[in-house]
Protein backbone atom coordinates (compact mmCIF):
# COMPACT_ATOMS: atom_id res chain seq x y z
CA UNK A 1 0.00 0.00 0.00
CA UNK A 2 1.11 3.18 -1.13
CA UNK A 3 0.90 6.64 0.77
CA UNK A 4 0.44 10.17 -0.65
CA UNK A 5 4.39 10.32 -0.68
CA UNK A 6 4.47 7.63 -2.60
CA UNK A 7 5.55 5.90 -0.09
CA UNK A 8 5.45 1.84 0.52
CA UNK A 9 4.50 0.23 3.81
CA UNK A 10 6.86 -2.90 4.55
CA UNK A 11 3.95 -5.35 5.13
CA UNK A 12 2.17 -4.21 1.80
CA UNK A 13 5.21 -5.83 -0.54
CA UNK A 14 4.44 -9.23 -2.74
CA UNK A 15 6.47 -11.90 -2.03
CA UNK A 16 7.94 -11.30 -5.47
CA UNK A 17 8.56 -7.70 -4.74
CA UNK A 18 10.77 -8.37 -1.97
CA UNK A 19 12.84 -11.18 -2.89
CA UNK A 20 13.65 -8.24 -6.13
CA UNK A 21 14.42 -6.09 -3.09
CA UNK A 22 16.23 -8.22 -1.21
CA UNK A 23 18.44 -9.23 -4.38
CA UNK A 24 19.32 -5.51 -4.96
CA UNK A 25 20.31 -4.84 -1.09
CA UNK A 26 22.46 -8.20 -1.62
CA UNK A 27 24.16 -6.29 -4.42
CA UNK A 28 24.72 -3.31 -2.16
CA UNK A 29 26.32 -5.77 0.68
CA UNK A 30 28.65 -7.18 -1.86
CA UNK A 31 29.94 -3.71 -2.68
CA UNK A 32 30.42 -2.69 0.71
CA UNK A 33 32.94 -5.49 1.44
CA UNK A 34 34.42 -5.25 -1.58
CA UNK A 35 35.16 -1.51 -0.96
CA UNK A 36 35.91 -1.79 2.35
CA UNK A 37 38.43 -5.09 2.22
CA UNK A 38 40.17 -3.70 -0.44
CA UNK A 39 42.25 -1.55 2.34
CA UNK A 40 44.04 -4.54 3.40
CA UNK A 41 45.93 -5.04 0.14
CA UNK A 42 46.19 -0.74 -0.28
CA UNK A 43 48.22 -0.82 3.30
CA UNK A 44 51.67 -1.98 2.42
CA UNK A 45 50.71 -0.97 -1.46
CA UNK A 46 50.89 3.20 0.04
CA UNK A 47 53.74 2.26 2.63
CA UNK A 48 56.06 1.26 -0.34
CA UNK A 49 55.00 3.46 -2.82
CA UNK A 50 54.08 6.69 -0.57
CA UNK A 51 57.23 5.84 1.51
CA UNK A 52 55.76 5.53 4.72
CA UNK A 53 56.05 4.24 7.83
CA UNK A 54 53.79 1.68 8.71
CA UNK A 55 52.28 4.15 11.43
CA UNK A 56 51.30 6.37 8.77
CA UNK A 57 50.19 3.26 6.68
CA UNK A 58 46.96 2.35 8.83
CA UNK A 59 45.95 5.94 7.90
CA UNK A 60 44.38 3.92 5.50
CA UNK A 61 41.82 2.57 8.03
CA UNK A 62 41.55 5.54 9.88
CA UNK A 63 40.23 7.90 6.95
CA UNK A 64 38.34 5.32 5.64
CA UNK A 65 36.44 4.01 8.45
CA UNK A 66 36.43 8.01 10.89
CA UNK A 67 33.70 9.15 7.62
CA UNK A 68 31.23 6.60 9.87
CA UNK A 69 31.68 8.93 12.98
CA UNK A 70 31.38 11.60 10.95
CA UNK A 71 28.75 11.20 8.16
CA UNK A 72 26.18 8.75 9.80
CA UNK A 73 24.04 11.38 11.10
CA UNK A 74 23.78 13.68 8.85
CA UNK A 75 22.85 10.94 6.49
CA UNK A 76 20.21 10.11 8.72
CA UNK A 77 18.75 13.66 7.51
CA UNK A 78 19.88 13.61 4.35
CA UNK A 79 17.60 10.40 3.81
CA UNK A 80 14.48 11.71 5.91
CA UNK A 81 15.02 15.10 3.33
CA UNK A 82 14.77 13.03 -0.25
CA UNK A 83 13.97 9.86 0.55
CA UNK A 84 15.97 5.89 0.37
CA UNK A 85 16.41 6.08 -3.05
CA UNK A 86 18.16 9.45 -3.98
CA UNK A 87 20.03 8.89 -1.07
CA UNK A 88 21.65 6.13 -2.27
CA UNK A 89 22.55 7.47 -5.56
CA UNK A 90 24.12 10.40 -3.81
CA UNK A 91 26.05 7.78 -1.80
CA UNK A 92 27.24 5.71 -4.71
CA UNK A 93 27.86 9.07 -6.17
CA UNK A 94 30.06 10.08 -3.52
CA UNK A 95 31.91 6.68 -3.38
CA UNK A 96 32.30 7.70 -7.14
CA UNK A 97 34.49 10.88 -6.71
CA UNK A 98 36.35 9.59 -4.33
CA UNK A 99 37.44 6.72 -6.54
CA UNK A 100 38.10 9.53 -9.52
CA UNK A 101 40.35 11.21 -6.56
CA UNK A 102 42.92 8.40 -6.70
CA UNK A 103 43.75 9.21 -10.19
CA UNK A 104 45.18 12.51 -9.49
CA UNK A 105 46.83 11.24 -6.22
CA UNK A 106 48.72 8.54 -8.76
CA UNK A 107 49.63 11.33 -10.89
CA UNK A 108 50.94 13.58 -8.08
CA UNK A 109 51.83 10.72 -5.35
CA UNK A 110 50.25 12.54 -3.38
CA UNK A 111 49.57 10.05 0.02
CA UNK A 112 46.77 13.58 1.54
CA UNK A 113 44.44 12.85 -1.59
CA UNK A 114 44.69 9.05 -1.36
CA UNK A 115 43.68 9.95 2.06
CA UNK A 116 40.61 12.37 1.16
CA UNK A 117 39.58 9.88 -1.41
CA UNK A 118 39.38 7.32 1.38
CA UNK A 119 37.17 9.30 3.22
CA UNK A 120 35.11 10.48 0.65
CA UNK A 121 34.56 6.76 -0.31
CA UNK A 122 33.84 5.95 3.00
CA UNK A 123 30.88 8.88 2.99
CA UNK A 124 29.19 7.08 0.48
CA UNK A 125 29.48 4.02 2.22
CA UNK A 126 28.28 5.61 5.38
CA UNK A 127 25.02 6.77 3.28
CA UNK A 128 24.22 3.13 1.68
CA UNK A 129 24.98 1.47 4.84
CA UNK A 130 22.19 3.83 6.92
CA UNK A 131 19.92 3.27 3.86
CA UNK A 132 20.68 -0.59 3.20
CA UNK A 133 20.62 -1.57 6.72
CA UNK A 134 17.15 -0.85 7.62
CA UNK A 135 15.71 -1.71 4.85
CA UNK A 136 17.12 -5.28 5.13
CA UNK A 137 15.59 -5.10 8.55
CA UNK A 138 12.16 -4.48 7.99
CA UNK A 139 11.65 -5.96 4.38
CA UNK A 140 9.84 -9.19 6.18
CA UNK A 141 8.81 -10.54 9.15
CA UNK A 142 10.94 -9.19 12.12
CA UNK A 143 11.38 -12.32 14.02
CA UNK A 144 13.27 -13.45 10.53
CA UNK A 145 15.41 -10.07 10.62
CA UNK A 146 18.58 -11.64 11.43
CA UNK A 147 18.24 -14.67 8.94
CA UNK A 148 17.94 -11.80 6.31
CA UNK A 149 20.64 -9.96 7.52
CA UNK A 150 22.96 -13.60 7.70
CA UNK A 151 22.43 -13.66 4.14
CA UNK A 152 23.71 -9.61 3.13
CA UNK A 153 26.70 -10.84 5.38
CA UNK A 154 27.48 -13.67 3.01
CA UNK A 155 27.68 -11.60 0.08
CA UNK A 156 29.59 -8.76 2.43
CA UNK A 157 32.65 -11.56 3.26
CA UNK A 158 32.45 -13.27 0.06
CA UNK A 159 33.44 -10.02 -1.65
CA UNK A 160 35.96 -9.56 1.02
CA UNK A 161 37.75 -12.44 0.57
CA UNK A 162 38.01 -12.30 -3.58
CA UNK A 163 39.02 -8.50 -3.46
CA UNK A 164 41.90 -8.24 -2.26
CA UNK A 165 42.69 -11.42 -4.76
CA UNK A 166 41.00 -9.16 -7.75
CA UNK A 167 42.74 -5.99 -7.03
CA UNK A 168 46.12 -7.37 -6.32
CA UNK A 169 46.25 -9.57 -9.61
CA UNK A 170 45.47 -6.40 -11.25
CA UNK A 171 48.13 -4.11 -9.64
CA UNK A 172 50.66 -6.02 -8.46
CA UNK A 173 53.62 -8.02 -10.30
CA UNK A 174 55.50 -10.85 -9.40
CA UNK A 175 58.88 -8.78 -9.76
CA UNK A 176 57.16 -6.42 -6.85
CA UNK A 177 58.80 -8.43 -3.82
CA UNK A 178 62.38 -7.27 -4.41
CA UNK A 179 61.09 -3.38 -5.02
CA UNK A 180 61.80 -2.61 -1.66
CA UNK A 181 64.92 -4.25 -1.22
CA UNK A 182 66.32 -2.94 -5.00
CA UNK A 183 64.57 1.10 -3.75
CA UNK A 184 67.81 2.20 -1.41
CA UNK A 185 70.23 1.07 -4.26
CA UNK A 186 68.66 3.81 -6.93
CA UNK A 187 69.47 7.22 -6.68
CA UNK A 188 66.75 9.95 -6.12
CA UNK A 189 65.97 10.32 -9.82
CA UNK A 190 65.46 6.75 -10.60
CA UNK A 191 64.03 5.83 -7.24
CA UNK A 192 60.86 8.88 -8.11
CA UNK A 193 60.46 7.35 -11.46
CA UNK A 194 60.42 3.33 -10.18
CA UNK A 195 57.46 4.66 -7.29
CA UNK A 196 55.56 6.87 -9.94
CA UNK A 197 54.77 3.84 -12.15
CA UNK A 198 54.39 1.99 -8.92
CA UNK A 199 51.70 3.90 -8.01
CA UNK A 200 49.76 4.72 -11.41
CA UNK A 201 48.81 1.19 -11.63
CA UNK A 202 45.59 2.17 -9.10
CA UNK A 203 44.61 4.65 -11.69
CA UNK A 204 43.12 2.47 -14.23
CA UNK A 205 41.12 0.33 -11.95
CA UNK A 206 40.00 2.75 -9.49
CA UNK A 207 38.56 4.95 -13.20
CA UNK A 208 37.38 2.05 -14.03
CA UNK A 209 35.61 1.55 -10.12
CA UNK A 210 34.47 5.32 -9.99
CA UNK A 211 32.55 5.05 -13.59
CA UNK A 212 31.25 1.44 -12.24
CA UNK A 213 29.71 2.94 -8.97
CA UNK A 214 28.45 6.53 -10.89
CA UNK A 215 25.99 4.21 -12.90
CA UNK A 216 25.05 2.02 -9.89
CA UNK A 217 24.14 5.09 -8.36
CA UNK A 218 21.64 5.93 -11.20
CA UNK A 219 20.72 2.02 -11.34
CA UNK A 220 19.59 2.18 -8.00
CA UNK A 221 17.55 5.09 -8.56
CA UNK A 222 15.42 4.39 -11.24
CA UNK A 223 15.06 0.34 -10.19
CA UNK A 224 12.16 -1.50 -8.48
CA UNK A 225 13.55 -1.15 -5.38
CA UNK A 226 10.35 0.49 -3.15
CA UNK A 227 10.65 3.81 -1.12
CA UNK A 228 10.13 2.53 2.01
CA UNK A 229 8.09 4.32 4.50
CA UNK A 230 9.86 4.63 7.73
CA UNK A 231 7.76 7.49 9.17
CA UNK A 232 4.36 6.40 9.75
CA UNK A 233 4.03 3.92 13.19
CA UNK A 234 1.37 1.54 14.00
CA UNK A 235 -1.16 2.23 16.59
CA UNK A 236 0.66 0.79 19.56
CA UNK A 237 4.17 2.44 18.31
CA UNK A 238 2.95 5.92 18.50
CA UNK A 239 1.05 5.20 21.83
CA UNK A 240 4.34 3.68 23.31
CA UNK A 241 6.69 6.25 21.56
CA UNK A 242 4.24 9.29 22.92
CA UNK A 243 6.18 12.27 24.55
CA UNK A 244 9.83 10.83 22.91
CA UNK A 245 11.43 13.45 21.52
CA UNK A 246 15.06 12.23 20.12
CA UNK A 247 16.70 8.99 20.11
CA UNK A 248 18.37 9.39 23.53
CA UNK A 249 14.61 8.10 24.60
CA UNK A 250 15.72 4.89 23.42
CA UNK A 251 18.23 3.04 25.96
CA UNK A 252 18.01 0.15 23.68
CA UNK A 253 19.39 2.16 20.37
CA UNK A 254 22.01 3.51 22.27
CA UNK A 255 22.72 0.48 23.92
CA UNK A 256 22.80 -1.35 20.88
CA UNK A 257 25.00 1.51 19.48
CA UNK A 258 28.00 0.77 21.87
CA UNK A 259 27.20 -3.08 21.29
CA UNK A 260 27.88 -2.17 17.17
CA UNK A 261 31.11 -0.15 18.26
CA UNK A 262 32.31 -3.07 20.08
CA UNK A 263 31.06 -6.15 18.09
CA UNK A 264 33.08 -4.39 14.88
CA UNK A 265 36.34 -4.02 16.72
CA UNK A 266 36.26 -7.47 17.78
CA UNK A 267 35.14 -8.74 14.60
CA UNK A 268 38.45 -6.85 12.62
CA UNK A 269 40.96 -7.66 15.53
CA UNK A 270 40.10 -11.27 14.72
CA UNK A 271 41.05 -10.78 10.89
CA UNK A 272 43.28 -7.96 11.18
CA UNK A 273 45.80 -9.22 14.12
CA UNK A 274 45.61 -13.15 13.17
CA UNK A 275 48.98 -12.75 10.45
CA UNK A 276 50.84 -11.59 13.69
CA UNK A 277 49.77 -13.54 16.32
CA UNK A 278 51.21 -16.59 13.50
CA UNK A 279 54.33 -14.77 13.40
CA UNK A 280 54.65 -14.34 16.81
CA UNK A 281 55.23 -18.26 16.33
CA UNK A 282 57.74 -18.05 13.55
CA UNK A 283 55.15 -18.82 11.26
CA UNK A 284 56.69 -17.27 7.99
CA UNK A 285 54.38 -14.54 6.25
CA UNK A 286 53.25 -16.75 2.98
CA UNK A 287 52.21 -19.10 5.16
CA UNK A 288 50.34 -17.14 7.89
CA UNK A 289 48.28 -14.92 5.03
CA UNK A 290 45.88 -17.62 4.58
CA UNK A 291 44.49 -17.29 8.37
CA UNK A 292 42.65 -14.42 7.82
CA UNK A 293 40.56 -16.55 5.11
CA UNK A 294 39.91 -19.59 7.29
CA UNK A 295 38.26 -16.47 9.98
CA UNK A 296 36.40 -15.78 6.91
CA UNK A 297 35.17 -19.00 6.10
CA UNK A 298 34.47 -19.40 9.66
CA UNK A 299 32.01 -16.58 9.88
CA UNK A 300 30.90 -17.65 6.53
CA UNK A 301 29.41 -20.95 7.88
CA UNK A 302 28.09 -19.01 10.60
CA UNK A 303 26.00 -17.06 8.52
CA UNK A 304 24.83 -20.44 6.74
CA UNK A 305 23.59 -21.49 10.23
CA UNK A 306 22.14 -19.13 10.86
CA UNK A 307 19.80 -18.88 7.68
CA UNK A 308 18.94 -22.71 8.09
CA UNK A 309 18.08 -22.39 11.81
CA UNK A 310 16.70 -18.99 12.14
CA UNK A 311 13.77 -18.09 13.10
CA UNK A 312 12.07 -21.66 12.67
CA UNK A 313 14.61 -23.72 14.51
CA UNK A 314 16.01 -20.86 16.97
CA UNK A 315 15.00 -17.22 17.89
CA UNK A 316 17.42 -14.77 16.56
CA UNK A 317 18.08 -12.94 19.94
CA UNK A 318 18.98 -16.64 21.42
CA UNK A 319 21.45 -17.15 18.46
CA UNK A 320 22.93 -13.66 19.56
CA UNK A 321 22.87 -14.64 23.23
CA UNK A 322 25.33 -18.18 22.07
CA UNK A 323 27.14 -16.01 19.99
CA UNK A 324 28.25 -13.37 22.93
CA UNK A 325 28.85 -16.46 25.55
CA UNK A 326 31.26 -18.60 22.78
CA UNK A 327 32.96 -15.49 21.98
CA UNK A 328 33.86 -14.72 25.19
CA UNK A 329 34.92 -18.65 26.52
CA UNK A 330 37.22 -18.90 23.31
CA UNK A 331 38.78 -15.55 24.04
CA UNK A 332 39.65 -17.37 27.51
CA UNK A 333 40.56 -20.10 25.57
CA UNK A 334 42.82 -17.98 23.48
CA UNK A 335 44.89 -16.75 26.44
CA UNK A 336 45.20 -20.11 28.02
CA UNK A 337 45.21 -22.87 25.68
CA UNK A 338 48.60 -24.07 24.98
CA UNK A 339 50.08 -27.05 22.59
CA UNK A 340 50.95 -27.35 19.08
CA UNK A 341 48.45 -28.84 16.45
CA UNK A 342 48.56 -29.49 12.61
CA UNK A 343 45.27 -28.57 11.34
CA UNK A 344 45.15 -28.07 7.31
CA UNK A 345 48.84 -28.38 6.96
CA UNK A 346 50.03 -25.47 9.65
CA UNK A 347 52.06 -26.42 12.56
CA UNK A 348 50.74 -23.97 15.24
CA UNK A 349 49.77 -23.72 18.41
CA UNK A 350 46.14 -24.32 19.17
CA UNK A 351 45.73 -20.90 20.14
CA UNK A 352 45.61 -19.66 16.73
CA UNK A 353 42.55 -21.61 15.91
CA UNK A 354 40.27 -20.09 18.89
CA UNK A 355 40.74 -16.95 17.40
CA UNK A 356 39.89 -18.15 13.73
CA UNK A 357 37.10 -19.46 15.66
CA UNK A 358 35.69 -16.02 16.35
CA UNK A 359 34.69 -15.52 13.16
CA UNK A 360 31.91 -17.63 13.99
CA UNK A 361 31.38 -16.40 17.48
CA UNK A 362 31.52 -12.82 15.53
CA UNK A 363 28.98 -13.71 12.72
CA UNK A 364 25.27 -13.48 14.06
CA UNK A 365 25.96 -10.66 16.37
CA UNK A 366 25.34 -8.03 13.53
CA UNK A 367 22.72 -9.52 12.85
CA UNK A 368 21.19 -9.71 16.07
CA UNK A 369 21.68 -6.42 17.18
CA UNK A 370 20.24 -4.45 13.91
CA UNK A 371 16.29 -5.99 14.70
CA UNK A 372 16.83 -5.42 18.44
CA UNK A 373 18.14 -1.79 18.42
CA UNK A 374 15.55 -0.57 15.90
CA UNK A 375 12.69 -2.41 17.53
CA UNK A 376 9.54 0.27 18.06
CA UNK A 377 11.45 3.40 16.92
CA UNK A 378 8.99 4.22 14.27
CA UNK A 379 9.69 7.55 12.59
CA UNK A 380 13.07 7.83 14.43
CA UNK A 381 14.23 4.59 11.98
CA UNK A 382 16.59 6.58 10.21
CA UNK A 383 18.10 8.36 12.20
CA UNK A 384 18.19 5.47 14.61
CA UNK A 385 20.10 3.35 11.88
CA UNK A 386 22.64 6.69 11.41
CA UNK A 387 23.51 6.08 15.21
CA UNK A 388 24.01 2.42 15.19
CA UNK A 389 26.36 2.68 11.89
CA UNK A 390 28.62 5.60 13.89
CA UNK A 391 29.61 2.51 15.62
CA UNK A 392 31.73 1.18 13.01
CA UNK A 393 34.31 3.55 14.09
CA UNK A 394 35.01 0.83 16.60
CA UNK A 395 37.14 -0.70 13.52
CA UNK A 396 39.29 2.45 13.97
CA UNK A 397 39.58 2.30 17.66
CA UNK A 398 39.48 -1.07 19.14
CA UNK A 399 42.42 -2.63 16.94
CA UNK A 400 44.44 0.24 18.36
CA UNK A 401 44.02 -0.73 21.76
CA UNK A 402 45.22 -3.85 21.01
CA UNK A 403 47.93 -2.60 19.61
CA UNK A 404 48.64 -1.21 22.41
CA UNK A 405 48.29 -3.71 24.60
CA UNK A 406 50.28 -6.33 22.42
CA UNK A 407 53.13 -3.73 22.35
CA UNK A 408 53.40 -4.21 26.15
CA UNK A 409 52.43 -7.74 27.18
CA UNK A 410 52.55 -9.64 23.85
CA UNK A 411 50.17 -10.28 21.26
CA UNK A 412 48.90 -13.26 23.04
CA UNK A 413 47.62 -11.68 26.01
CA UNK A 414 46.51 -8.54 24.16
CA UNK A 415 43.58 -10.50 23.63
CA UNK A 416 41.97 -10.00 26.87
CA UNK A 417 41.27 -6.58 25.07
CA UNK A 418 38.12 -8.78 23.93
CA UNK A 419 37.06 -10.32 27.53
CA UNK A 420 34.92 -6.85 28.70
CA UNK A 421 34.04 -6.13 24.41
CA UNK A 422 32.26 -9.50 24.78
CA UNK A 423 30.90 -9.24 28.33
CA UNK A 424 29.07 -6.02 27.31
CA UNK A 425 27.63 -7.93 24.60
CA UNK A 426 26.71 -10.49 26.85
CA UNK A 427 24.30 -7.73 28.62
CA UNK A 428 22.81 -6.53 25.64
CA UNK A 429 21.61 -10.03 24.43
CA UNK A 430 20.29 -11.00 27.62
CA UNK A 431 19.08 -7.89 29.26
CA UNK A 432 19.89 -4.24 26.92
CA UNK A 433 17.95 -4.75 24.37
CA UNK A 434 15.15 -5.23 26.38
CA UNK A 435 15.57 -1.88 28.59
CA UNK A 436 13.43 1.29 27.25
CA UNK A 437 13.55 3.91 30.32
CA UNK A 438 16.84 5.13 32.10
CA UNK A 439 15.40 4.79 35.76
CA UNK A 440 15.52 2.01 37.70
CA UNK A 441 12.76 0.34 37.88
CA UNK A 442 10.88 -3.07 37.18
CA UNK A 443 8.63 -3.81 34.18
CA UNK A 444 7.34 -6.57 32.59
CA UNK A 445 8.62 -6.88 28.71
CA UNK A 446 7.37 -10.02 27.20
CA UNK A 447 6.32 -11.61 30.02
CA UNK A 448 9.79 -11.35 31.76
CA UNK A 449 11.24 -8.77 34.26
CA UNK A 450 13.95 -6.63 32.53
CA UNK A 451 16.21 -4.25 34.69
CA UNK A 452 16.14 -0.65 33.52
CA UNK A 453 19.30 1.30 33.46
CA UNK A 454 19.73 4.85 35.71
CA UNK A 455 20.47 7.44 34.53
CA UNK A 456 22.99 8.56 37.20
Amino acid sequence: MRTPTGMVDPGSLSRRDTRISILIIGMLFFIFGFVSWVNAILIPYFRIACELTSLQSYLVTFAFYISYLVMSVPSSYLLKSIGFKKGMMIGFWAMSLGAFLFVPAALMRAYPLFLLGLFTLGVGLAVLQTAANPYITILGPKESAAQRISVMGICNKFAGIIAPLIFAAVILRVTDTDLERTLPSLDPVERAAVLDAFIRRVMVPYAVLGTVLFALGLMVRFSPLPEINTENESRETAAVNRGRKSIFDFPHLILGAVAIFLHVGTQVIAIDTIISYAGSMGIPLLEAKAFPSYTLGATIVGYFIGILLIPKFVKQVNALRFCTVLGAVLTVCIVYMRGMVSVFGHEADISIWFVVMLGLANSLVWAGIWPLALDGLGRFTKLGASVLIMGLCGNAVLPLVYGYFADIAGERSAYWVLLPCYGYLMYYAFYGHLVRSWKWTRTPVSSKQSYELSEN
